[in-house]
């Protein structure tokens, strides 16, 4: 009897391993905006469901790192569901790194104007007979940090240079 339901096990973990489930992938992280407390950044985590109905999403949990620091971390409780179909899904993660870290890491930042990143995300889904399965992701990359010109219009050398450009076609 014990050897039948080993048996038993094997094949329901056998059918669930190859069954198919969401992808996913992560964008890289992108300015969004700045406030008086902190510099928003933001990145998309992009799922393609390949069942015919919608899955929930339980939570997204992230994890944003500059310099090998811990700057902004979090959890987004229920951000909605998963499109059936193949379909891709944009869910956004925002972060709000605060102003006193930049100054802490003012030396990375003042070589040249950007900031070394690596962003963990765990993107956790409720899926039928499985339960909640959670799906790592990561992205690593340097973030260029917004100049004064970029607020306020232009003028900067790049203006310059794409000028030239216009002018030469």
């Amino acid at each position: 009897m014990a050897s039948l339901i080993d048996k038993a096990k094997g094949f329901v973990a056998d059918k669930i391993a190859h069954m198919p489930k969401p992808e996913a992938s992560l964008d890289s992280v992108s300015f969004k905006g700045v406030s008086r407390e902190a510099l928003t950044v933001h990145s998309n985590i992009n799922v393609t469901n390949p069942y015919s109905h919608r899955i929930p999403i339980c939570d997204i949990t992230f994890t944003l790192k500059c310099g090998g620091k811990v700057v902004a971390s979090g959890t987004i409780p229920d951000p909605g569901w998963i499109e059936e179909g193949g379909e891709v899904t944009k869910l956004e993660v925002p972060a709000k790194v605060p102003y006193d870290f930049l100054i802490s890491i003012m030396k990375d930042l003042g070589r040249d104007w950007d900031i070394d990143y690596e962003l963990q995300v765990g993107l956790t889904i409720d899926l039928p007979i499985i339960g909640n399965f959670t799906i790592p992701l990561s992205t690593a990359g340097e973030l260029k940090m917004p100049t004064f010109s970029d607020f306020f219009g232009g003028g900067g050398k790049d203006d310059e240079d794409d000028k030239k450009a216009k002018d030469k076609e």
